[in-house]
């Protein structure tokens, strides 16, 4: 079931609520987050609903999507952060699902976005995911537990953790790095060279798969334990034959910023992205 924006649920937060609309977003960013797709729980009663709140861009913006929930993070030009929240919900009947959802607080002051709500009993829960947009320069530090992340067009000192869920990062820039532990990690790289310090990604069980223009620039670590490393670029003659090499460490075309991915169990790709 679908709900309309319930305003009592914001009760104690010192930050205005409003809704944006897709034209007034600059640089073409628009929501994508609905209810149409959210979690089921067997034949239980299950209620969602979309929260969304305007808050100051200050800089930085810290993010726990909680045990159950995942976050994606779209910059863009405006210097406002619009936070959307999708509460989902289940219960014995509609009724206790829905009240189990206005019982769930998004707090988002002091540049700090997390839920809290009532304990998951009798089988009951409840869980919240994100969708967030933030100036374009904001620095990032994301954590999630039980859902994946996505960031894209994000250029600041960004770090995420994250235990089981997969990442994936497009056209961010500045200082990145951030671990998974049980999920893929995608990196998609635009221009000629990574816009920042470095980009430092792992995950202990998943593939990385980093995808790059043909002229990209960059000093290339990669490394796999179990596993190989497949290239679409060429790679530096070290001697070895046979099996592809699980640890790389040379100039892709003229050099440029780190680029460091590292994976426990999966296949490091790095990949033409204008050749796909």
């Amino acid at each position: 079931m679908r709900s309309a924006l319930t305003s009592a649920a914001w009760i104690g937060l010192a930050l205005s609520t409003a809704s944006v609309p897709v034209s007034a977003q600059q640089g073409g960013d628009e929501k994508q987050m609905t209810c149409d797709n959210g979690r089921y729980d067997g034949d239980r009663a299950r209620h969602c609903e979309i929260r969304e709140q305007s808050l100051p861009g200050i800089g930085r913006l810290n993010v726990d999507a909680g045990r159950n929930g995942g976050a994606t993070v779209k910059g863009w030009t405006r210097s406002d952060v619009l936070v959307r929240a999708r509460i989902d919900a289940s219960a014995d009947n509609e009724g206790a699902a829905r009240s189990m959802a206005s019982q769930v607080w998004i707090d988002g002051s002091g540049g700090e976005v997390h839920a809290r709500g009532p304990e998951n009993i009798d089988n009951s829960w409840w869980s919240v995911s994100y969708e967030i947009f933030v100036p374009n320069n904001t620095d990032l530090t994301l954590k999630s537990h039980n859902g994946g992340l996505n960031i894209s067009d994000v250029r600041g000192q960004i770090h995420f953790e994250v235990n089981n869920g997969g990442v994936h990062l497009r056209r961010v820039g500045g200082d990145v790095s951030g671990s998974t532990v049980n999920g893929g990690v995608q990196v998609d790289l635009t221009g000629n060279t990574f816009d920042g310090r470095q980009l430092e990604v792992s995950t202990r069980n998943g593939g990385v798969t980093i995808s790059m223009p043909s002229n990209y620039s960059a000093h290339i670590q990669a490394e796999t334990n179990q596993g190989g490393i497949r290239s679409d670029f060429p790679l530096p003659m070290d001697g070895s034959t046979g099996s592809r090499p699980r640890r790389l460490d040379f100039h892709l075309a003229a050099g440029g910023p780190l680029i460091h991915v590292t994976t426990g169990n999966g296949q490091v790709s790095l990949k033409r992205s204008d050749t796909q």
